[in-house]
């Protein structure tokens, strides 16, 4: 079942590609237009602050997967609890609409490295808060599939599980 899935998976990945030009349009794992994952009366969230999980050639941490930090993992904890992180998760920020405002964190453009490290900690796929899969950036998708770590073989299939068989 798991080969079945990575390979499903890898197979999107290469259908869609990810090359990268001056008129990149991204696109989420569904290979269609990148959604926003912030929206209005929630915290504006993307690496550029642009309300989507794109990033910028300095982005080490690669925020492209849209998790709602407002959900629970089956543990009862959020996302930041479980991955060892300040209580982040629970601030305000400037709003999506309006910058000048402060709102809530709600669902927020998560680190793809940290997000592979949320799965493993919270006991796996099934433990784990709501994601947003339209807009799950589809350069996670092709990041996990040419890892060898098998926490990142576990991310990408997770995100198959949950976006592609619903």
């Amino acid at each position: 079942m798991k080969i079945t899935i990575l390979l499903q998976a890898l197979l999107l990945v290469i259908r869609h590609g990810t090359a990268v030009a001056d008129d990149y349009v991204p696109n989420n794992v569904y290979g269609d237009t990148l959604q926003p994952c912030s929206s209005d009366g929630s915290a504006l969230t993307g690496y550029t602050r642009s309300g989507s999980c794109v990033d910028l050639q300095d982005d080490a941490g690669s925020h492209h997967i849209c998790i709602n930090l407002h959900s629970m993992s089956s543990s009862g904890m959020k996302f930041c609890q479980v991955t060892g992180q300040s209580d982040w998760c629970s601030s305000s920020m400037p709003c999506h609409e309006n910058k000048y405002q402060s709102c809530q964190v709600e669902n927020w453009c998560v680190c793809q490295w940290a997000f592979a490290s949320y799965i493993e900690k919270a006991g796996g796929c099934d433990a784990i808060q709501y994601i947003q899969c339209d807009a799950i950036n589809m350069q996670a998708l092709s990041a996990y599939a040419s890892s060898t770590q098998d926490k990142h073989k576990e991310a990408l299939e997770c995100i198959y599980e949950r976006c592609m068989q619903s």
